[in-house]
């Protein structure tokens, strides 16, 4: 504010965009030490829908399926990064019978490969998704990578005007959760770099694109917003995140997603919510102990 016979003047600058996504980056290394120690509890409603096959009936054939699992970040040496894996201990109701012996193998008797290990959690995360499009990218942390110092480089960043995601689940009522009530920058991400961090399973590239509810001053990241796709499937991700008093950090609280095969048409709709965070000692904790996986190069993350 300048003031008229006053001999200094100084006005508000607003940051930079370079500076902002400075301030992410730093963000987004500190936050994932602080989850590193933290485990939640996730409640994981899938839909999906698909014309019917049945002689005689009309409209859609709707499956549905819960999942209750421990959310958790873990990482391997000798890879620098993390990633989230989804320990599934529960099953429309019924519980994972395996569950102790697939962990035993997968932690504590690891693959000698880095690469090999990374792809069996990706795959024990997401072998109880439902539907007919393979995804292993759902996750709450998953694009939160992208705003990672070492691959900022990846992608194009621009400033938006648009202030809200649009629901990943149309069927869902709203819950208040993609809601923010501070200033924040919407900033618009696009993948340039190949090969892109998702690909298809037969290996083609699918660039991400997406948007980030970012506080300019901190860098916090409040809510974010993943596309993926090709010409026949299209997956849209969004997460919120809010404060928790207890854990004295901001964690996801919903994820909300929508998958949609145009060929086929089919349609999967996902909503996941978080609770009972609890922290774990690294040093105690048997899932925490053995080497686990993520990747310091981008990670293949649709299978």
């Amino acid at each position: 504010m300048c003031v008229a016979g006053a001999t200094i003047c100084t006005s508000a600058q607003q940051p930079t965009l370079r500076e902002v996504l400075t301030r992410a980056g730093t963000y987004v290394a500190a936050f994932n030490n602080d989850l590193a120690s933290i485990v939640a509890e996730e409640r994981y409603v899938q839909t999906w829908s698909r014309p019917s096959v049945l002689p005689g009936t009309r409209g859609d054939a709707v499956t549905r399926r819960e999942l209750l699992s421990d959310l958790m970040l873990v990482k391997p040496a000798p890879a620098p990064g993390w990633m989230q894996y989804r320990d599934v201990f529960e099953v429309d109701g019924v519980a994972v019978r395996d569950r102790a012996e697939r962990l035993t193998k997968l932690f504590q008797a690891p693959s000698t490969s880095t690469d090999a290990q990374i792809r069996r959690i990706l795959e024990e995360s997401a072998r109880h998704n439902l539907g007919d499009i393979e995804r292993n990218f759902n996750t709450p942390v998953f694009a939160l990578q992208f705003l990672e110092t070492a691959h900022q480089e990846r992608f194009t960043f621009t400033r938006a005007d648009a202030r809200m995601p649009s629901s990943a689940s149309q069927t869902t009522n709203d819950t208040g959760a993609f809601r923010v009530s501070t200033e924040v920058w919407v900033i618009r991400y696009e993948e340039r770099v190949r090969p892109t961090i998702v690909h298809t399973t037969e290996g083609k590239d699918v660039p991400a694109r997406g948007r980030f509810w970012i506080e300019p001053e901190s860098g916090r990241v409040l809510m974010s917003e993943l596309v993926v796709g090709d010409r026949d499937r299209q997956g849209t991700v969004n997460v919120s995140y809010q404060s928790e008093p207890y854990l004295g950090l901001l964690v996801p609280i919903e994820m909300r997603e929508r998958y949609e095969q145009r060929r086929g048409k089919s349609r999967i709709e996902g909503v996941a919510t978080y609770g009972k965070f609890r922290k774990i000692n690294h040093n105690d904790d048997e899932k925490s102990r053995a080497p686990v996986s993520s990747a310091p190069e981008p990670l293949p993350s649709v299978r």
